[in-house]
């Protein structure tokens, strides 16, 4: 839910701030942006919550936490990656294969209940599915409709 409103926030905020320098709205920059500000926002919650959300990397991959770590260091450049025209295409696409990805790590999470906060197992259960799979789905929408489309 955080990352939803930081990018929703983040996106209208921008919106307002690009009129005013540029003169006029731009809203697939201020769309890249938005997904920048909350690829850094998610990777900070990476090295802030290493330990718990090794808990999500599935069983069968070792070296959980390097891999926690790993996907914050890819948040961080696919943020940069963004907004450099020359790699935003290959960024764009490497993005949306990262959120495809990812969902196995957020189902195991929903089924076991775990809380990638507090590293227990008294997170929101499957329900928390019914949020993060079109919240995933909304992210690759949003990043190929602000990168690719344009």
């Amino acid at each position: 839910m955080k990352q939803l409103i930081i990018l929703v926030i983040t996106f209208i905020i921008s919106l307002f701030i690009v009129k005013i320098i540029k003169g006029k709205y731009d809203l697939a920059f201020s769309a890249r942006i938005a997904m920048s500000v909350m690829l850094l926002f998610t990777a900070l919650g990476h090295f802030m919550f290493a330990d718990s959300m090794a808990m999500m990397v599935p069983d069968f991959i070792s070296f959980k936490k390097e891999i926690v770590y790993l996907t914050a260091i890819i948040e961080i450049m696919a943020a940069l990656g963004l907004h450099i025209s020359q790699i935003r295409p290959l960024t764009a696409w490497l993005l949306i294969l990262f959120f495809i990805l990812l969902l196995p790590a957020n189902i195991k999470a929903s089924i076991e209940q775990i809380n990638y906060q507090k590293g227990t197992y008294d997170g929101n259960g499957l329900m928390y599915l019914w949020f993060r799979i079109p919240l995933q789905i909304l992210f690759i929408v949003w990043v190929y409709l602000c990168s690719l489309k344009v």
